[in-house]
Formats: structure tokens, C-alpha cells, sequence
């Protein structure tokens, strides 16, 4: 407790026992005002903030219970906040009171600790190093930030590469990609060259050839179509595309494995 506020409080006592304060006399009389100096009399501080507090609900401009609160709220609540307010009260509505100097220091002092409690500040020296100490993080930070821009514009760069060299691949090779469907094998192609193992296939009952040719009345081979068979083509596919039965294309091409077959290979539709 300060010299001035020891001072004061040691005046408001001795207004408070002999029963008067500064303020109007009619404020005194009020009798939640007198309850209160009975209570602070009898040290029951709280009891006492409660009926000066009474008090000010009869008389909301009483300079006297506004003044016995601040007091209270000081010395003994340890209220600054309160304190200031009730002080700021007492001087607003006794504007000519003799101890108005005092008061404005007990508010200052009030604030003082009220500012110590809600933020202590940081002496200068130590606020200087904390600015510095900041500045120094802010740059670290902001290149660290210009680092990681320069990086993700190099990669920007060498993806918008990548895809431009992607793009000009796809470009070269789609003519073939695109024309490859297209050679699709008419329904009835021209006779192709049949493979030497198909050819030379003949029953084991078949006559000798005459006159330098095949004619064994069952190798309508040579006469027959052929086909080349496309990727994902099955046998029973070609027999329906043909109208013909399994057996015999099977009997067609004897080398064939129906469950098997190979794109590119050729057959024989009888």
C-alpha cells in the first residue's frame, strides 16, 4: 500500500467511525448508507460493499457511497477496476470535493495495477530485443518463402515440358492408332496363299494326284475362302460371321485348336 493510499484510507476510517464522509449530509442519513458504516465498523467488509451498493439503488448519485465503495474496492477487494469507476463516481458528483487531488492519484495508481495485472509490459530494453528478434524471424521466413515460390516455379516449368512432349508423342503416333481399325477384311476376301502345313494336309485315304494337281474331291481347300483371324476373334465368332458349323471348320483346318485360336492365322471356310 502506497504512502498517499495509507494516508487516505486512515482519513476514511476516521470519516467512517465518527460518522461522516465527504459528501452531502443527507447522503449519510440514508439508512442502507448507515448500515454500511456499521459494517465496515464492525470489519465486515463484504456486508459493508453490499449495503453501500443498497445504498446507491436509492440514491444513484450519492458522492458519499460512491466514495465509501472505492475505498472498500482498493483496500480490501483488491478490485482496481471497481475502485476507478466508484472514484471516477464520487468526483463526478462532488466535483468540488477538498481531496480531488488524492482521488485522481488513488485512480492512477489503481490503473497502474489494473494494467500490471491484465498485461504486464515488457521493459525497454527487452521489448527491443523481442522487435529485433521478430524482424529477424519475419526475414528468415519471408526467404524461405521466396525459396519454395523459385522451386515450384521450376517444376511448374519442367511439367508444362513433360506434357508438351507427351502431347507432340500422341500426336505422331496417332495416324496409325487411328487408321489400324479401318483395315478391316471384307466378308469374302481374295484367296491368300495358304500356309505349307495346310496345304500339304490331306487324308490319309486320299488318291495320288493326277495330272500334277490336287483333285481329291474333298480338298475344296483350294477353291475355298480364307481368313485371317483378328485379335479377339473365337471360332464359333468365325463359324456364325460364315454361317457354318464348328465341325466343319474344324475338318477345314485340322491343325486348328478351336478353344485357341491366333490373330493373324489363317483359315480355311469351307
Amino acid at each position: 500500500m502506497s504512502f498517499w493510499t495509507r494516508i487516505l484510507f486512515v482519513l476514511w476510517l476516521g470519516a467512517a467511525l465518527s460518522g461522516c464522509a465527504p459528501s452531502d449530509q443527507d447522503d449519510e442519513k440514508e439508512p442502507h448508507y448507515l448500515l454500511g458504516q456499521s459494517k465496515v465498523n464492525a470489519m465486515d467488509y463484504q456486508g459493508a460493499v453490499e449495503a453501500f451498493q443498497e445504498s446507491l439503488e436509492v440514491n444513484p448519485h450519492s458522492a458519499a457511497a460512491h466514495y465509501q465503495l472505492a475505498m472498500l474496492f482498493e483496500n480490501q477487494e483488491s478490485d482496481p477496476a471497481a475502485a476507478i469507476y466508484h472514484y471516477e463516481q464520487y468526483l463526478k458528483y462532488d466535483p468540488t470535493a477538498g481531496n480531488a487531488d488524492i482521488i485522481r492519484q488513488h485512480i492512477a495508481s489503481c490503473k497502474q495495477q489494473l494494467a500490471a495485472d491484465v498485461l504486464p509490459l515488457p521493459s525497454a530494453p527487452v521489448a527491443q530485443q523481442q522487435l529485433e528478434k521478430l524482424v529477424e524471424q519475419n526475414r528468415q521466413l519471408q526467404a524461405q518463402v521466396d525459396s519454395l515460390q523459385a522451386t515450384l516455379k521450376q517444376w511448374n516449368e519442367w511439367y508444362a515440358s513433360q506434357a508438351a512432349a507427351k502431347s507432340t508423342s500422341n500426336a505422331s503416333v496417332m495416324p496409325q492408332d487411328v487408321t489400324a481399325p479401318q483395315q478391316a477384311q471384307p466378308e469374302n476376301p481374295a484367296p491368300q496363299p495358304t500356309p505349307p502345313q495346310q496345304v500339304a494336309v490331306t487324308p490319309a485315304h486320299t488318291a495320288p494326284p493326277t495330272h500334277g494337281a490336287l483333285s481329291h474331291p474333298e480338298t475344296p481347300v483350294t477353291r475355298g475362302r480364307t481368313h485371317v483371324v483378328e485379335r479377339g476373334e473365337t471360332a464359333m465368332a468365325i463359324c456364325r460371321k460364315f454361317g457354318i458349323r464348328l465341325n466343319e471348320l474344324e475338318s477345314a483346318n485340322p491343325e486348328m485348336n478351336p478353344s485357341h485360336i491366333r490373330a493373324g492365322e489363317v483359315l480355311i471356310i469351307p
